[in-house]
């Protein structure tokens, strides 16, 4: 695989978050003194059950929320509004479905990458994700996987100190969602971004995550909030053997944690 050409590599922080919503007249606290750093470079996987407030630890790293309470910072620097440094994959791949999918990876592209240099960035991009003999297709052309791909490509593009992936791969076939995997922890080990990937999956944590931080309430947060319930270096460099006996065990206390027991 060739480089993909990003920009280097930025620091997450969140000191002290809290996230907090008005409902029927109260208000619900969602997150609650989340203090958390992802290391330039590092891939963090956030688990936690439905409502803990990943998603939403997620869009205040990007600027798509304001805190509450405390702040985020971007390689050092305190987010305010859309994070620039920052790029974002979704569950779905939200490609526009009048361009083709050339252009809806041009569409991420910095504003000052135009002409001849446009192009070629997003002809290398379209290598690196398989794509380059579908760049003239429309997004409904296409699988799902291969939207995927391109939705990924687009978020390369912008050259981000941080991807930010909510659940990217949640809608996929299993078998597309491990090819989707493996590229990604390609790309990843390629480009060196920072990654803080949201997911349900266990198993998706821990094939692609340096740390697996589990989120949910906590004795000290208000009103049932979430915090950081607890932090797991996952073993092993990446790649990683998908069947490693101490994947399994980790992988085993995890569900306990999520309440899910052994599987």
């Amino acid at each position: 695989m060739t480089d993909v050409d990003v920009r280097t590599a930025v620091p997450l922080v969140f000191s002290a978050v809290g996230k907090a919503f008005a409902a029927n007249g109260r208000r619900h606290h969602v997150l609650a003194e989340v203090d958390l750093t992802v290391a330039a470079g590092e891939i963090v996987a956030l688990l936690g059950t439905s409502g803990c407030g990943k998603s939403t630890l997620l869009r205040l790293a990007g600027g798509l929320d304001v805190p509450s309470a405390g702040e985020v910072l971007v390689g050092g620097r305190a987010v305010r509004g859309i994070e620039s440094r920052c790029a974002v994959v979704f569950q779905e791949p939200r490609l526009l479905p009048w361009r083709t999918v050339e252009r809806n990876v041009a569409y991420g592209l910095p504003h000052d990458v135009t002409g001849s240099r446009a192009r070629a960035e997003v002809a290398h991009l379209l290598d690196v994700v398989g794509l380059t003999a579908f760049a003239r297709h429309r997004p409904r052309q296409v699988s799902g996987g291969m939207a995927q791909r391109a939705a990924l490509a687009r978020a390369l593009a912008r050259r981000p100190g941080v991807l930010l992936l909510d659940e990217p791969f949640a809608a996929l076939d299993a078998l597309t969602r491990l090819r989707m995997q493996d590229l990604l922890a390609d790309v990843q080990r390629t480009a060196g971004t920072t990654v803080l990937l949201v997911t349900h999956d266990v198993d998706e944590a821990l094939h692609l995550a340096d740390r697996v931080v589990l989120l949910g309430p906590g004795e000290s947060t208000p009103d049932k909030a979430s915090g950081v319930r607890l932090i797991r270096d996952v073993p092993g460099r990446r790649p990683r053997d998908r069947g490693d006996a101490e994947l399994a065990a980790l992988r085993a206390a995890l569900l306990t944690e999520l309440g899910v027991g052994n599987p």
